[in-house]
């Protein structure tokens, strides 16, 4: 019984890796079409988000069922809620990465990209998917030292975030009423994208330290291996 469940937490970390890895492909594409205006591309991402929504729901089912028929404790309970957690976490960057997609298809023919924020949210949509491909590795491999990695372009975003709105309320912005909607918005969605990889990068760090708030040393030496999600 005990092998059955083991097998089973290996199967959530399965899933959660691959959602992740749907996670990444859609911020991927998500950005380029943004800052290109590609319609098509922007296209697919809004169709395959409905693929990792339905992924996701299949994982919080499986855990469900595992809290139900091996009812986990301890170590093992906080496994699986972690899991489910995490599993929220993912769906929702998938959201994120499709209402990115959305503002390039509403925007088209024109470029969604307000005239002046180029480079900075083409600088954004660069680090959101270091920060998804970083995540997929984390969620494979366990590999803390990731997870500090994950903070700091995290905090590279929030300070950009910041400039764009800095830009958006300055005497100098002559961008119109759209295009300060657009702005804000999609700054906020690669904002957010982000602190949600974080949420999920913090998760794995405490099943494997046990401390919500562990230093960066203290997860470069962390050696403890995470039953079922290793």
């Amino acid at each position: 019984m005990r092998e059955v469940f083991h097998q089973s937490l290996e199967d959530v970390q399965n899933r959660l890796v691959e959602i992740s890895e749907l996670v990444t492909i859609a911020i991927d594409k998500a950005t380029r079409a943004f800052g290109t205006s590609d319609v098509a591309l922007a296209e697919e991402v809004i169709d395959a988000d409905a693929v990792i929504d339905e992924k996701a729901l299949a994982l919080d089912e499986m855990a469900i069922e595992i809290l139900a028929r091996q009812q986990p404790v301890a170590r093992d309970l906080r496994i699986v809620v972690s899991a489910l957690r995490m599993s929220a976490s993912l769906e929702r960057m998938g959201d994120i990465a499709e209402h990115i997609a959305q503002l390039t298809r509403m925007r088209f023919p024109e470029r969604a990209i307000p005239k002046g924020l180029k480079s900075t949210f083409l600088k954004m949509g660069e680090l959101d998917v270091e920060v998804a491909r970083r995540l997929t590795e984390l969620l494979r491999t366990q590999e803390l030292a990731l997870v500090e990695e994950i903070r700091n372009a995290d905090d590279h975003l929030d300070d950009l975030h910041v400039a764009v709105f800095e830009k958006v309320l300055s005497d100098s912005w002559q961008g119109e009423a759209a295009a300060t909607v657009d702005a804000t918005l999609a700054s906020r969605y690669h904002e957010r994208f982000a602190d949600h990889a974080v949420s999920v990068a913090k998760k794995v760090a405490y099943l494997s330290t046990g401390d919500w708030t562990a230093p960066t040393g203290a997860l470069d030496v962390a050696t403890e291996t995470v039953t079922g999600l290793a």
